[in-house]
């Protein structure tokens, strides 16, 4: 997958009127970025959100991060996989993942493989484009990464240490696509850069299945109470200046990543990345990474 060494993950769409999302586009290709990853959190469907901004832009390759199983049928999934791979060739990448609340009774790798069956299955009528529909796998313990080993083109994590892309890089083999997904703070001050980290990972330590995760990263009680604790920050959150930012997340290919796709937390709803996303690429891309 040619996404370039760092890519840029952000909230930021689905706050942002069109007209400013297409400026921002503009000047992120100018800068050198190939990869945007997009969530599907905030209310905006994934593959509407994709579809549009590949219409919007004329080199980002766009991924879902993730596109929810729960959002859509397969069927429609493919549909749309099929016709954004056919309008823009090579430029999007199917980002799936279980997602959002648990749901009692399901297990993840079960549904997910009962997903991936339905995309897998009988020819649609939706004509087949020439270059071949993309596709990651939101993952993170041992089973659902050999699954996306095995069917798909990799995986794609979020919020992990760089132990963690280790591990997953062992389990992946060497073949796999890996993409993980760190945020970083561009603070210096240790107080102020601690207190929003917290404020960005608050959310996430209110979720079991999260918590339930980040102890399997090694995190103790301790670490996760309180705000979470500064080594379980530190590591969730890259914060510094922007040399700091950018040795911290080389450790994640140091570990075995292909890519990884960055967000900047601590701006505002509403407000632009723009400014930092400048800067990143000052530090961050080479001449290779910019195409």
């Amino acid at each position: 997958m040619d996404l370039g060494t760092f890519g840029i993950y952000t909230f930021d769409f689905e706050f942002q009127p069109a007209a400013q999302i297409r400026d921002s586009l503009a000047e992120l290709e100018e800068l050198g970025w190939r990869a945007l990853w997009v969530p599907e959190a905030l209310g905006r469907d994934a593959f509407t959100h994709a579809g549009f901004l590949l219409a919007s832009s004329s080199r980002l390759t766009v991924v879902n991060g993730i596109a929810r199983i729960w959002s859509r049928e397969a069927l429609w999934a493919k549909g749309a996989s099929l016709l954004l791979a056919d309008a823009y060739p090579g430029r999007h990448i199917v980002g799936l993942g279980f997602g959002g609340d648990p749901r009692p009774g399901v297990k993840p790798l079960a549904a997910m493989n009962a997903y991936l069956d339905e995309l897998d299955g009988p020819e649609t009528p939706n004509p087949r484009p020439a270059a071949p529909v993309r596709r990651l796998l939101a993952a993170y313990g041992p089973k659902m990464l050999e699954l996306a080993r095995e069917r798909a083109e990799g995986a794609h994590t979020y919020k992990v240490n760089t132990a963690h892309t280790a591990q997953a890089r062992e389990i992946l083999g060497p073949d796999a696509f890996l993409a993980v997904e760190h945020a970083v703070l561009p603070e210096a001050d240790p107080v102020r850069a601690r207190a929003l980290a917290r404020e960005h990972l608050h959310g996430y330590l209110q979720t079991p299945y999260n918590v339930a995760k980040f102890r399997r990263l090694g995190y103790t009680d301790d670490d996760l109470s309180g705000g979470g604790s500064d080594r379980f920050v530190d590591d969730l959150v890259f914060w510094g200046d922007t040399d700091t930012i950018a040795r911290k997340l080389r450790g994640h290919l140091d570990a075995g990543a292909d890519h990884v796709a960055v967000q900047v937390v601590g701006v505002e709803p509403g407000a632009s990345t723009l400014p930092h996303w400048r800067t990143l690429a000052g530090a961050l891309l080479s001449d290779d990474d910019r195409g």
